[in-house]
């Protein structure tokens, strides 16, 4: 079986699926070679994304996904919560997640509501809507930092807890970059690797969390009761 086949398998075949197919694998791989060489902008990511949200790889991950009732209804119910208000969020306890969060944001300039006003039309697009959305949250709650090391760490977070096929495009794409451009950080990278792992191995289902329900809820709360040990 080829690589196209496998890619292909449990699809009727027919010319638009195969032409379809085809150029979803040109997207996947066009992307995954800009970010070897150095590319890690959104824009490319998010090619990435758009390109994988129509393989059977990411239907596999969301099916997975629905087997727990909590990330069932989620998916079910489209949850997307209304706009975070940052400036509300930092009037929260210091060391609430809110608070937490809304600190993190501002400090980086980022606009945490890209996501307000977006829909899912598949199970598959809302998961990855709300991964995205979420995204800054887990590095709060995980303790993972924003780094190369620090994302690729978090993203294992999410490969131990489902086959979410981005984590695995993104991590394998950093292990051939550093392995052929900058084996120093292997090291750390493989341990940020393993970290992340074994954290999603053994916590709660955090894709499950409805983490804008208690925004006031201590972190050191959430970590807790979702058993993580933060980085």
């Amino acid at each position: 079986m080829t690589l196209m086949d496998a890619f292909n398998a449990g699809l009727p075949f027919n010319r638009k699926n195969s032409q379809h197919s085809h150029f979803q694998m040109v997207m996947i791989f066009k992307s995954f070679i800009a970010m070897l060489v150095g590319d890690n902008s959104l824009k490319t990511v998010g090619e990435m994304s758009d390109a994988l949200l129509e393989t059977p790889a990411f239907d596999l991950a969301a099916q997975q996904l629905k087997r727990n009732p909590a990330c069932a209804e989620l998916i079910r119910d489209r949850y997307i919560p209304a706009n975070y208000d940052i400036d509300k969020l930092l009037t929260y306890p210091q060391d609430s997640l809110g608070y937490i969060y809304a600190s993190a944001i501002k400090g980086s300039g980022f606009d945490p509501n890209l996501h307000i006003g977006m829909s899912a039309a598949s199970d598959a697009q809302y998961v990855e809507l709300r991964l995205s959305q979420t995204h800054d949250i887990w590095h709060v709650i995980t303790g993972f930092d924003t780094s190369p090391s620090g994302e690729i760490g978090l993203q294992a977070v999410h490969l131990a807890q489902f086959p979410y096929p981005l984590a695995t495009m993104l991590i394998a794409n950093s292990l051939m970059s550093s392995t052929l451009l900058y084996p120093e950080v292997l090291p750390s990278l493989l341990n940020a690797i393993a970290q992340g792992w074994q954290m999603g191995e053994t916590a709660g289902v955090l894709f499950a969390q409805k983490w804008e329900h208690a925004w006031d809820k201590p972190l050191a709360q959430w970590q807790a009761e979702l058993n993580i040990q933060p980085i």
